[in-house]
């Protein structure tokens, strides 16, 4: 257990906080038939304002990304949930994008995945050549800011966007679907932490981002889904916190006149 008890000029526990919650991202779909989706990126959390207790335990927890195929793991903090991205689509035993924070993209001949209101959007639809050495392209798992890309004759979808958040002092975008898998065409890109399609195996998403896994092609490997992050802050008006589990990063220095906490793994803190 970390102490911060007395760390900061406050002499009071703070009633609100900051945060940003971003679940683990979807794997991208293997692409055992030609090409797999874009895994969707976790799901986006965040306020200004969120009312804590003093002396009262906030459960932290740091969802997982997904294994190819496989929903993200949710991420929490106290009473907020966000929501693991959906797994991309594949091939053989045809699966659709899975539904999630953010949904995953459709191999070449099934259906995107959904994203789930105020933390994703849907994944992008794929693209079915329709006759052997045809291009096929696989959709982009949805974003934090922007639906999966469409898969053309030339591309494979792009991921959906991400979305920026300087919480900790510094402009960063998480939450980045991944992009499809391709035969015979281009794989598709992917910003904010997503993982980018590939003609063989997909890229995995980054960690601590909520990234979607890339899409595989040509019978090649879908990629993992980054890893979720939860992050608090409050100004140092108020007493640091008076203790945390799981170890997470502290700053007094990263974003001036605020105490930031960043959770990479499951704990706790207390006000």
């Amino acid at each position: 257990m970390q102490i911060f008890a007395g760390v900061g000029a406050g002499a009071s526990a703070p009633t609100t906080v900051e945060y940003l919650v971003i679940a683990g991202g979807g794997g991208g779909g293997n692409a055992a038939d030609r090409t797999g989706g874009g895994g969707g990126a976790g799901g986006y959390l965040t306020s200004s304002s969120f009312s804590v207790t003093a002396g009262v335990s906030n459960t932290v927890t740091v969802g997982g990304g997904g294994a190819q195929d496989t929903n993200g793991s949710n991420s929490v903090f106290s009473s907020i949930t966000s929501t693991g991205g959906g797994k991309g689509g594949r091939g053989s035993s045809v699966t659709n994008g899975g539904n999630g924070g953010s949904g995953g993209g459709a191999y070449h001949g099934s259906s995107p995945g959904s994203g789930t209101g105020g933390q994703g959007n849907n994944g992008g639809s794929g693209y079915n050549g329709g006759a052997e050495g045809a291009p096929f392209g696989g959709g982009g798992g949805g974003g934090a800011s922007s639906v999966g890309g469409n898969s053309t004759s030339s591309n494979a979808g792009a991921g959906g966007a991400g979305t920026s958040s300087s919480i900790d002092g510094s402009a960063t975008t998480r939450a980045g679907g991944g992009g499809g898998g391709a035969q015979n065409n281009i794989g598709g890109s992917a910003t904010g932490g997503g993982g980018a399609g590939s003609t063989g195996a997909g890229a995995a998403g980054t960690a601590n981002t909520g990234g979607g896994g890339g899409g595989g092609g040509s019978n090649g490997a879908g990629g993992a889904g980054g890893s979720g992050v939860v992050i608090i802050a409050y100004s140092q008006d108020f007493l640091a916190a008076t203790s945390t589990t799981g170890s997470p990063t502290y700053s007094s220095s990263s974003r001036p006149g605020y105490h930031v906490y960043t959770f990479t793994g499951s704990g706790s803190i207390t006000f």
